[in-house]
Order: structure tokens, then sequence, then C-alpha cells
């Protein structure tokens, strides 16, 4: 047997894959839920507002746009 053959024999299985039971695997309390709850990510009320706030934290952001290349004089794509 040589070590192709071997590798493909041991990830193929024939029995299925134990997938994630949440209740069995993950047990959640009522306080644990309520505290969940309670500090999720609230949306906000601007989606500009956020992608203004994002675009500011890369500094030379504007300049690098500025200086990007264009197809300016390219012959036009056609299919």
């Amino acid at each position: 047997m040589n070590v192709m053959s071997s590798v493909n024999a041991s990830t193929k299985s024939s029995e299925p894959l134990d997938l994630l039971d949440l209740e069995r695997d993950i047990p959640t309390t009522p306080e644990d839920i309520q505290a969940l709850r309670r500090h999720r990510p609230r949306m906000p009320e601007s989606w500009w507002d956020v992608l203004t706030e994002a675009s500011e934290q890369l500094p030379g952001l504007e300049e690098a746009r500025r200086r990007r290349k264009t197809f300016e004089g390219c012959p036009p794509f056609e299919l």
C-alpha cells in the first residue's frame, strides 16, 4: 500500500460525521441567554456613519484612492 492510498483510506469513512448538537454540546442556562441578549451588538442608526468611521481608521485612504490606476485610454471591453 502506498502513502496516497493510505491517506485516501483514512480520510474516507463509511460512518457519518458526528455533527454538533447545540442542545447536547453547548448547554446554556436561561441566565446565559439573557446575558447574550443584553450584550449583543446593536444595529447602527446609519450605515453611512459606520462606513465613514471605518474609512477614517485607514490613514492615507483618500490619497491612495486618488493615485490608483484607472483604465483610461484602454480599449473598451466587449463580450
